[in-house]
């Protein structure tokens, strides 16, 4: 075998699985299984590791790397276990050079590879061909995070916020997009907190209209999720542009102004209502979906209640709900409990709540026409992010597509014309 990656969590990690791809092909690793793991719950965790005895099952004779942002907080549980070669921290996963001492055999004094996330302070822009055959691409802005919600780990697996300069940017989504790619998706860490560190102080809106600007044949851009507290003011004028499309994920975490504190959010639950209405404002069409945590330390049922009232209030459409899980080494960890089955029951409610806007959304849309982006297998996504089948269509295809009903995961419609 070659090279293979098994990516968990995030898009910012999906692109660095491409990223660490090429990086090791660069390096000369040959039969080699690269898992790059995410931190955000136990149970991401849990499934990382649950990857690596599989890895290992499966392909007796490959080496197993293990990265991400377990592998960073959790290094030695890693390095501990047999079925492991090589681990490598986040800072170092993009490099050709933390490859190596696979390819050449030079011994190593310790199989963990992970130095001190928090002295890093640059990201390296890297320009990527393509993501693997997808018609949709992720391009890094942005890493790690300054802040220290009470609940979240990931700081300590990414490091401080860092940016990537806007001409880096710029120069990735045109090759992208000059490779074909019909829609480029920013991401990272906390993508609001974008460009203090560059020359000039830009921010997410100036980048964005940046993109649209010196990208004139992008026919799609995406922003991935925000902290509504940090949009800015270019940001907020950017979503009048077609291009950008109308779909906005929020890090919300809850509809309840004392489990907001108590996670030490910047924003409380009028702030985040205000965003919406402002951005609907600009943009009529705009759906938001939102994370939520359920369960949070101290979170009584009147609290709950306000985070599930929340999703209608604010007509929010793909809420990504998970019961919370605590981890150690951070202030929530040390709070009251709310037990797991209560979290998990009230996680589950968020979801089916989330599920009721969802189809509601779908019912306006069908007898309308909308442009469809085609990924695989005749399914696409509509500019509002929607699941569409198109019989007939292929990956690649941009066109229109009137919208006929329902089905199991979204919409069904039938192509108006050729592909564009």
């Amino acid at each position: 075998m070659a090279i293979e990656t098994l990516t968990f969590g995030c898009r910012l990690n999906a692109y660095e699985g491409e990223v660490m791809k090429a990086e090791a092909e660069k390096a000369g690793l040959d039969n080699a299984i690269i898992i790059n793991t995410c931190a955000v719950t136990q149970e991401a965790v849990r499934q990382a590791k649950q990857a690596v005895r599989k890895a290992r099952r499966d392909n007796p004779e490959a080496r197993i790397i293990v990265t991400g942002c377990a592998a960073q907080t959790e290094a030695r549980s890693f390095g501990d276990m047999a079925e492991v070669d090589l681990v490598i921290g986040n800072a170092d996963k993009l490099k050709a050079a933390s490859y190596t001492p696979m390819v050449f055999g030079t011994p190593l004094n310790d199989k963990v590879q992970v130095n001190d996330i928090m002295s890093v302070r640059e990201t390296a822009g890297h320009l990527i061909e393509g993501m693997d055959g997808r018609t949709r691409a992720f391009v890094q802005v942005q890493n790690g995070c300054d802040h220290r919600c009470t609940f979240c780990i990931i700081p300590f697996g990414r490091g401080p916020s860092r940016s990537v300069p806007m001409g880096v940017v710029v120069e990735q989504v045109k090759k992208l997009v000059g490779n074909g790619y019909r829609e480029i998706v920013l991401t990272g860490v906390d993508i609001t907190s974008y460009g203090p560190d560059l020359p000039g102080s830009p921010t997410l809106g100036t980048l964005t209209q940046s993109i649209l600007r010196h990208v004139p044949d992008l026919p799609r851009l995406r922003i991935s999720s925000i902290d509504s507290i940090e949009a800015d003011p270019a940001l907020y004028d950017a979503i009048s542009d077609a291009r950008l499309m109308p779909h906005l994920h929020l890090s919300l975490q809850s509809g309840d102004d004392l489990i907001l504190k108590r996670m030490k959010r910047r924003h409380l639950r009028d702030d985040a209502l205000a965003v919406v209405e402002k951005l609907r404002a600009r943009r009529p069409d705009m759906v938001f979906g939102a994370d939520i945590i359920a369960g949070f330390p101290t979170e009584t049922e009147a609290m709950f209640q306000n985070s599930l009232s929340f999703i209608a209030e604010a007509n929010l459409t793909y809420i990504h709900a998970f019961p919370y899980s605590p981890r150690p080494g951070t202030p929530a960890a040390r709070m009251p409990q709310v037990g797991k089955a209560i979290a998990r029951q009230r996680a589950a409610l968020l979801r089916a709540a989330g599920e009721t806007q969802f189809a509601a959304l779908c019912d306006t849309r069908i007898g309308h026409t909308e442009q469809v982006l085609v990924e695989r297998d005749g399914l696409g996504r509509t500019e509002q992010f929607i699941p569409v089948r198109v019989a007939g269509s292929e990956a690649g295809d941009l066109l229109p597509v009137r919208i006929t009903g329902r089905g199991k995961d979204g919409l069904v419609g039938e192509a108006l014309r050729a592909a564009a």
